[in-house]
């Protein structure tokens, strides 16, 4: 059975001094890494009286911030935790009360889990969450809208650690090398092959010119812990993530005709039998676009049931997606996503995307 998902964002920087005397101090070798990209690495789950402290020591002893998706019940039981977890200079972000299916409740239900989760966290001195993490990746519209009007932007991951299916240690820092500019990594407060891990992770991070860092509450991607975004240019890449088998990854770039150029990528979610959730990050090249429009080729026998923060037009088999009109236009660098629920299975799917 699948255990618990929990999810903290990791950021390579120097944390202040203030903060050091919270959890001992900040070591050094991530601190002085020359940054050309971000990366989002997240830990779910927390806080635990058991774990907690010593996954907040090993990111300060990497030189490390994260932010930290925690479940509602356990920040009401364990304040002082939350207050370790902000005075370490780590983002403290909301994970729902209970960690339920929240797409098997009702509307006024999903409400409650999100709102005591956000008291919860602010009563115990964690500020208040942007950032809104759906247990085991599972979301629809109705979610995303309950989300939306506490001003929480919902997020997943590009790349699952796979620690809650018990993942060695190498394996977990093995999962982090397929990061790159921009994604998510999911992880895990309780495990200790996870904490084992982050050292290495964000060594190896650091010699390919990657820094753990915050997401960006308006794109839902990993961005300088500052909240500016790092451009790395419109390179076409094209992988599949085989030791991930409920997430297919697939990038392409395509011009607009002048209207400058775009990237999307394609990200399974979470996936269970008969259905899956999905992500698209749609990204501009070097220059702005005005608006963007994804051709998203399904596999045979899948469907979208339900999709967010785009205008579809169909529902199987080869579907254009355009912008919605609060998230069309984007800077050069900058990304937008959109989401769906589909039935069958997600993987194999590819994406173009097209500025407009």
């Amino acid at each position: 059975m699948r255990r618990l998902l929990t999810t903290l964002t990791v950021t390579v920087t120097a944390l202040a001094a203030s903060a050091a005397t919270a959890v001992g101090p900040a070591a050094g070798p991530a601190a002085a890494a020359s940054c050309t990209g971000y990366v989002a690495l997240t830990f779910d789950d927390g806080p635990n009286s058991g774990n907690t402290t010593t996954l907040l020591n090993t990111l300060r002893s990497a030189g490390a911030r994260a932010t930290l998706f925690n479940i509602g019940q356990n920040a009401a039981a364990n304040p002082s935790l939350v207050q370790a977890e902000r005075a370490a200079g780590m983002w403290v972000q909301n994970h729902s009360y209970t960690h339920p299916h929240m797409t098997s409740l009702s509307q006024s239900q999903m409400s409650s889990e999100l709102s005591r989760t956000q008291s919860a966290i602010q009563n115990a001195g964690g500020g208040t969450p942007t950032l809104f993490r759906p247990p085991y990746g599972e979301t629809n519209a109705t979610l995303q809208a309950a989300a939306s009007a506490l001003g929480l932007r919902t997020v997943t991951w590009d790349v699952d650690s796979q620690d809650w299916n018990g993942a060695s240690t190498s394996a977990i820092v093995q999962a982090a090398s397929r990061l790159q500019n921009g994604q998510i990594m999911l992880m895990h407060d309780q495990y200790a092959t996870t904490i084992a891990a982050i050292p290495q992770i964000v060594s190896s991070l650091a010699a390919r010119g990657l820094c753990p860092g915050m997401i960006s509450a308006s794109t839902g991607r990993a961005v300088a812990p500052d909240g500016t975004t790092v451009t790395t240019g419109t390179t076409t890449t094209t992988r599949s993530t085989s030791q991930q088998p409920t997430t297919t990854r697939t990038t392409t770039t395509s011009g607009g005709g002048g209207a400058g150029t775009c990237t999307a990528s394609y990200t399974v979610a979470s996936q269970w039998p008969g259905g899956f959730v999905a992500n698209v990050n749609v990204s501009a090249g070097g220059s702005a676009i005005n608006g963007w429009r994804v051709t998203l080729v399904l596999p045979g026998g899948a469907s979208i049931a339900s999709l967010w923060n785009g205008i579809a037009s169909g529902n199987s088999g080869t579907v254009t997606v355009t912008n919605q009109s609060y998230n069309g236009r984007l800077g050069a660098g900058q990304s937008a996503s959109f989401g769906f629920q589909g039935t069958g299975t997600g993987a194999g799917a590819s994406v173009t995307c097209t500025a407009t």
